[in-house]
Formats: structure tokens, sequence, C-alpha cells
């Protein structure tokens, strides 16, 4: 009678960096020539160990240096209180441990709680990197989600039709460590709507479906302009994160050699200690070069290759892209190109960031941020504010909608001229600029008219900005009108919503004469009249004075 083993075989699917377009990883996936293994694995712990180990040595057999992921269903880490035998074939497969991901899959239903938690702080301390799989589309409570702490979130891409949950994941992550990835992705309008929910990576059919042979390319679509705009903080290095090509230090130049020459894509090896702290950086280019000289073999090949390495440049995985250029920018020059290793909180390396990369990224985020700001005042326009806003809505953070315009603005142009229109509108984005910064998001949205989003202890600072100073154009008194609306946490589900609280003002707002400014809260009816005529009295404000 034939065993499992004889029938099954392994497919290996790529896990893509959307940011990068590059393979981060290799999912192996079973694949069963008759019978349903994975069926008797979801009820026989044993079993699921066992594919676990044999996933392991089919990519051994395939020599490939892509991070791998694992798949376990969540009872056999909780019946087995971990896997000893994973660790002992990652170790004879000549992989590290946090090369490996285990993907833990559903179901969650009737496995015990706590046994699984001892079983994933086990894994992880051993050095294995762990993700939630089947998010959204399984049975994962959140509580025991936010408990696993994983490394990684993966979503089924049926959640994309529901972006406001997949913005709020990608919150969750953040605040978590993790990353955020979607799986099954079909199509382009799929791949588009994970970038601009913000998932760092993806894998699916329209990337590469699943081969026995790892894919060597992958297709990723072109983003499109303002798909997914950078904090003004900068990217997280994570986004930007490539596999790395590991080595221990004692590793010899000619084994060096012999990797850099079978594996083209490769930069360069970082050697690392037992723990996998990085000790060394050889750069792909300078070795072979130092290698190809006249005595260069001779010399070197039985030698170790730490001789021929450099200290290596590290930043922590928390870091973000302007910290990594600071990083390049100390060093020499003759080592921009170097890759930088990214390093976990143990100081393990968990892969490379390349500087092209950042660069790219960087300059396509300043281009579109250049297609988007007014010509007049290089305020970005509405969509840059409301993206913003529906980020704090997602996040569940207290905000300020206000909007801002000139009174009579018709009247200024016919009277003073377009000329003198303009230098006042670019006045008062100057003013408004002043008082913008990482809370305070400023933008002019066509005409007169302006938008601010501000933290509710940010409001007084802006409204002083504008209705405080005296505005004229072409020697005649010209006041404004501000409408600000006070968005709790849940009191407005997106941006569209927000602004449709916010119309009503703006109209009370200029129905008052002189500098006006009315404020009301999402939700709740009536406003109160802060400046402007009758500013004593509010109306249908609730607890006004």
């Amino acid at each position: 009678m034939p065993s499992w083993t004889d029938t099954l075989r392994f497919a290996f699917q790529p896990v893509v960096n959307l940011a990068t377009g590059a393979v981060a990883g290799l999912e192996i996936l079973a694949r069963p020539e008759t019978g349903d293994v994975l069926a008797e694995a979801r009820r026989d712990p044993e079993l699921d160990g066992r594919l676990a180990v044999s996933a392991i040595r089919a990519a051994a057999r395939k020599e490939t240096l892509l991070p791998l992921h694992v798949n376990v269903f969540a009872a056999t880490l909780a019946d087995l209180g971990g896997l000893t035998s994973l660790h002992t074939a990652v170790r004879e497969a000549g992989r590290l441990p946090w090369e490996v991901t285990i993907d833990i899959s559903p179901p969650y239903t009737h496995v015990p709680q706590q046994a699984l938690l001892e079983a994933v702080g086990a894994l992880r301390g051993q050095g294995f990197r762990i993700s939630a799989d089947g998010v959204g589309d399984g049975d994962v409570p959140l509580r025991l989600l936010t408990d696993m702490a994983p490394d990684l979130v993966k979503l089924d891409a049926s959640l994309l039709a529901r972006p406001a949950a997949v913005r709020a994941m990608r919150t969750l992550c953040e605040q978590l460590g993790a990353l955020l990835s979607v799986e099954g992705v079909e199509t382009e309008l799929q791949c588009a709507a994970a970038v601009a929910a913000g998932a760092q990576l993806a894998q699916g059919e329209l990337f590469a479906p699943p081969a026995r042979l790892s894919a060597a390319d992958v297709y990723v679509p072109p983003r499109s302009p303002g798909a997914a705009s950078l904090p003004r903080s900068g990217p997280s290095v994570r986004q930007f994160v490539r596999p790395a090509a590991l080595l221990p230090v004692t590793a010899s130049a000619g084994h060096v050699r012999a990797l850099l020459t079978g594996s083209p894509e490769v930069s360069g090896v970082l050697l690392v200690d037992a723990h996998g702290v990085p000790v060394r950086s050889v750069h792909r280019s300078r070795f072979l070069l130092s290698m190809s000289g006249r005595y260069g073999h001779a010399l070197y090949a039985d030698r170790p290759a730490a001789k021929l390495g450099d200290v290596p440049r590290t930043v922590g995985v928390d870091a973000t892209a302007w910290e990594v250029l600071d990083v390049v920018a100390v060093g020499g020059r003759d080592r921009t190109s170097d890759d930088v290793a990214v390093v976990d909180h143990f100081g393990r390396c968990v892969g490379v960031v390349r500087l092209a990369d950042l660069v790219r990224a960087l300059a396509e985020s300043r281009v579109e941020e250049a297609v988007g700001l007014n010509p007049l005042t290089r305020l970005p326009g509405s969509d840059a504010i409301t993206g913003e806003v529906d980020r704090r809505i997602a996040d569940g953070r207290a905000f300020t909608l206000s909007w801002l315009d000139v009174d009579h603005f018709k009247q200024v142009n016919d009277g003073a001229g377009f000329a003198a229109g303009d230098e006042l509108i670019r006045s008062v984005g100057r003013a408004l600029q002043r008082v913008a910064s990482d809370s305070t998001r400023v933008g002019h949205i066509g005409g007169d008219d302006f938008l601010v989003l501000a933290d509710p202890e940010g409001l007084d600072p802006v409204a002083a900005s504008v209705l405080d100073s005296p505005w004229s154009a072409g020697g005649r008194p010209v006041s404004l009108s501000l409408a600000t609306v006070v968005c709790a946490p849940g009191s407005v589900t997106d941006h569209r919503q927000a602004a449709a609280c916010l119309a009503p003002l703006k109209k009370a707002a200029k129905s008052l004469s002189g500098a006006s400014w009315v404020l009301g809260y999402a939700g709740l009816p009536g406003h109160q009249i802060r400046r402007g005529a009758d500013a004593a009295t509010p109306v249908g404000f609730p607890g006004a004075r």
C-alpha cells in the first residue's frame, strides 16, 4: 500500500512585495496527487507536523535562497506544543529559523487558546516568524490575534470589497508591528485595492500561480498615480525589505563566490554569527573584483570571506526610509550601493533594503505630491486631505475638518483685479502653511476654498492664524469665513460623510457678517457661532454658553 508521501508533491507560490515588486518569500503548498491529505492533517496533528517537515525538505531540494512560508494548522500547534521536528529539519537544510515563517491556519474553533499561545511563544523563541493566515475569511478571534502578536497577517482577497475593514486591519498591524498581506489576488483591480488599503505584501494568480519550480519573475501591475501616498514622516523600511543572502561568518571566500556566481540576482552576502546577527557585509562587485585578480582566487578561495567584507550597515525593522538614507549618507561614497541589513529587536537579520528601491519610492512620492499641488499656493488638493481623513477614521482618532474661504471673492476680483485676488489667496495659503504640521494638514481645493484637517487641540491656532489677521486686496478690506465640524471616533464613516456634516456649517458661517467661525459636532444638531455677528448667541448647540 503506497504511503501518502509517495503521491505528495509541493508547489511554490511567491509572496510579492508590493513596494519593490520583488519576491519576498515562497509559500510551500502541498499538492497530493490522490486523496485529501490536508483534510487528514486537519484531524491528525502528527501528520500535519510531518507535512511541515516534508515541505522544508522539498524547498531544500530546490536550493532556493528565499525565505519560506510553511502552513501549520492552529490545532496542530496547540496539540503538539510546538514543532521540534521542524526546527531540526530547518537546521539540516542549512537554513536559519528566522528565514521561515509559520503560517498558522484556521480553524481556531475548539482550539485551546492558551496552549496555542504557548506553542507560538516556543516557536518565536526558536527564531521562527509567525503569520496569522486566513484572517477575514476564517474564524480567528480578534483577541487571540492580538495576543499572538504575529509578524505577518494574511487577509483573504474577498475582504478587499470592504476597504474600511482592510484599513482597520492595517492600523492594527501597525500597532502590533506586523506586516499586512493579501492572499488570492487575481485581478489588477484587486491589486490596486490592496495597495490603496496599505497592504505591503500579496500573493495570488495575478503575480504567479503555484508551480513546482519557484517563479524567477513575477508580474506586478504598475502603480497608478497617487495610489498610495507615503507618510509625511517617511515610509517604513518594512515596505522595502528584500530577502537577504545569509552565510555563516565562518564561510570561505570560495563558498561566497559559488553562491554569487550561481545567483546573479543576489547583490551581496551577509555573514552572520550563530544567532543570525550580521557581522560582515560582502558586496558582490567588490568581492568578485578581488577574486578575479591575477592571484585573487589562489590568495582568497580557502580563506574566510570575512576578510573581504566590510562592517555591515544596519537599521532596525521599525526604521523609516529617511533613516536608512541617513545611514547610507554617513559612510564612504564607495559603499552607497551596498545593501543595508534590517535587523529585528534581537539584532537578527530579517532582510535587506536597497538604496535604489528607497530613492525610487521617495521620488515617486514627490512627483505624485507635485501633481496634486495647487499651482497658485503649492498646497495639496482635496485628495490628500480626504485620504488623511479616512486614515484617521480608520485609526479611531478624533479630528476636526474645517472649510475656509474668502467672503464675496467674486466682488474682490471684480473690484481689485484678479492679480490682487491671486495675491490674497497666496497670502492666506502662506498663513495656513505656517500652522501646518504632521497633525495639521492644509489643502487648497480650488478658487478661494481651503480645507484644514487638525486634531481638536490644534484647532484654535488655525483659527487665530486666519481670523485674527487683517486681510485686504488692492487696498480693500476683506473678511474670511471658517466652518468646522468636530468628528469624534465613530461619528462618521468616511470623508464623504464628514464633508456632508461640514456643508451646512459653511452655509451658516457665510450668512454672518465680517470674519466668522461656526463650529458643530458630527451627529449632533445645531452649531455654535465662535466669531461673527451675534457671536454670543449659540444656535441649537447642546451645552453651548
